[in-house]
């Protein structure tokens, strides 16, 4: 089924921001798209308006009750000015899974990959070209039905917005670089039967108090620890999480309380057609600190759309530092990163279908 949507253009283009000092979130582009869904109609009015302030009633319950989600993509500008995105169906299928989490109606993956397609070619000119540079893709739905029950909505807003984006580590002049991360015994990101597998705002919301005390610990974020136990590895930050012990690279297992990131598939599909034993399985604390100890943890790595890779550096746990790899970037971390990026900006062909041309 083939989508269109009509298109209101803005009477006031913006000025574009430097693309050397891209501030992530801080620039968005002139134009969103937004879309309705009423109970018996479905979705319905797909349309890209000028980018602006939205009316919202005060007893809405997207305000009180967070029914709401939200995913999280890139587009990327080729060399030969092509612009691209990486693996949008698989954005679509997670939208559809956090929306039957949290109750919100199911929507076509391909009414989701046009919109975004559609949003990003009303403003094509807003996609960076610089080195490490990216549009990046905000989808989200919010239910804005004015009511105060405890029930699902009724009524839902479908919204695409974009905002151009400088590299992940402009610190180090693009380079990767390796960060200290704290080990996060007290507060927990998920519980089975929760919604760490959703893409929520409550998640990250819930998050914020960790990653604070993980500020006072000189660290850059946090690695998550189980809900039950406090001592299997989970993730890291709002990222999947990969331990190189050994030869054996090692991540938490999908089962509920793991965000199923796009990055995260390809990394593990990437290792495993280099040849590279990788286990989705679950690694407790004992055994990674027991590995580091015997110089046998060679890389830690997190995985997302953001950074891509983002390679840990030191693990701070219970006042101990427990460095990695001589707080350098390892070489499966610099070859995974390599690798992606190329791929989503064109300079590796693409041999998997993992991109889609925007234009």
């Amino acid at each position: 089924m083939s989508y269109e949507f009509p298109v209101t253009r803005n009477p006031n283009p913006k000025p574009k921001p430097d693309q050397d000092h891209l501030v992530f979130g801080q620039h968005f582009s002139d134009h969103m798209f937004t879309m309705d869904y009423d109970e018996g109609q479905g979705w319905h009015d797909g349309r890209i308006v000028p980018y602006g302030d939205i009316s919202i009633d005060p007893a809405s319950c997207v305000l009180h009750y967070a029914q709401m989600m939200f995913e999280g993509m890139k587009a990327y500008k080729t060399a030969d000015g092509h612009v691209q995105l990486f693996r949008p169906h698989m954005n679509a299928k997670r939208l559809n899974r956090t929306n039957e989490r949290m109750c919100i109606p199911q929507m076509d993956e391909e009414l989701f990959v046009e919109a975004v397609k559609a949003t990003v070619r009303a403003d094509i000119d807003w996609v960076p070209e610089k080195p490490g540079t990216s549009l990046y893709v905000r989808p989200f739905i919010i239910s804005d039905e004015v009511s105060f029950s405890v029930l699902p909505a009724k009524h839902y807003r479908f919204m695409v917005i974009l905002c151009p984006s400088g590299p992940y580590y402009a610190a180090n002049m693009g380079k990767l670089s390796a960060t200290r991360i704290y080990v996060e015994d007290e507060f927990i990101r998920a519980a089975q039967g929760g919604t760490g597998f959703a893409k929520v705002g409550g998640n990250y919301a819930g998050g914020m108090k960790a990653s604070q005390k993980a500020q006072a610990y000189h660290c850059k974020d946090v690695l998550w620890l189980d809900a039950k136990e406090h001592e299997y590895v989970e993730e890291i930050g709002t990222s999947n999480a990969f331990f190189k012990i050994g030869d054996e690279v090692i991540t938490a297992p999908l089962g509920g309380t793991i965000l199923p990131g796009i990055t995260r598939d390809s990394v593990i599909t990437l290792l495993k057609e280099w040849g590279v034993p990788v286990a989705e399985r679950r690694l407790s604390l004992d055994d990674l600190f027991a590995a580091a100890k015997k110089g046998e943890l060679k890389e830690v790595y997190a995985t997302g759309t953001a950074a891509v890779i983002s390679p840990i550096g030191t693990l701070c746990y219970k006042g101990d530092d427990f460095v990695i790899n001589n707080n350098e970037v390892g070489a499966l971390s610099q070859k995974l990163y390599d690798t992606l990026s190329g791929i989503q900006t064109g300079k590796i062909p693409d041999t998997r279908g993992w991109i889609e041309r925007v234009n």
